[in-house]
């Protein structure tokens, strides 16, 4: 498994060029992408700028050598590689296994270009298999709770290592809903977009149009 993760990776930073705002993306995947962009900034002399996902992003790619910026420090960002944790035949996508949908979210949002890089363990025909994560403010978030508990969406909470509720880099909670099969992501993305104390959801609907996947044939790309 993390032998695919590992040529994905190398696979997407192919696209990286030197002169770029890249958007760095957060989880075991993307890490890999990380990596082989430090080396090329140590051994190849590729001048790219790096945006962030998240804080353990930040912490890899300053140990790399990668120059950083944030979001707001950029006009734009050239390309933006990331894993996800499940994937549509439409490549509608679930994100937020790793606690930073908020900030990967916007990063993508900003981003002339969008890949995501998995194995192909998280392709499937609808999305549901994977939790959707909702990150929400801690004021009022158990009543945030109940409504999803009555939408019947199986509602949990993100805990830590200590039992304790997960607290984002961007200080937020995070409830995961346990979906079964959702046969229509973009309804239930709008129906999260409108409800109070819902910050960002993990829904990532029509966002990419390339997927570069590994799996037991070698790499390979989706396009749309």
């Amino acid at each position: 498994m993390e032998n695919l993760k590992k040529q994905v990776g190398i696979k997407a930073a192919e696209f990286v060029k030197s002169g770029m705002v890249v958007g760095l993306g957060t989880g075991s995947t993307a890490a890999y992408f990380v990596e082989e962009l430090g080396r090329r900034v140590a051994e190849e002399q590729l001048e790219i700028t790096g945006v962030t996902t998240s804080s353990v992003t930040s912490e890899q790619a300053k140990a790399l050598g990668i120059p950083l910026a944030s979001i707001d420090e950029v006009d734009y960002v050239d390309l933006t590689v990331d894993g996800a944790d499940e994937i549509d035949s439409h490549l509608n996508g679930i994100k937020g296994g790793g606690a930073a949908l908020l900030m990967e979210k916007i990063v993508a949002t900003y981003s002339k270009d969008y890949i995501w890089i998995v194995d192909e363990s998280k392709l499937s025909e609808n999305l549901g298999s994977f939790k959707v994560p909702v990150e929400v403010i801690p004021y009022g978030s158990e009543q945030l709770f109940k409504e999803f508990e009555r939408a019947a969406y199986a509602p949990t909470w993100r805990l830590n290592e200590e039992g304790e509720k997960l607290i984002t880099d961007m200080q937020h909670f995070i409830i995961d809903l346990h979906i079964a099969k959702i046969e229509n992501p973009q309804k239930l993305a709008d129906e999260l977009d409108l409800m109070v104390g819902v910050v960002e959801h993990g829904l990532f609907n029509d966002m990419v149009k390339k997927v570069i996947v590994a799996g037991s044939d070698g790499v390979k790309i989706i396009s749309q």
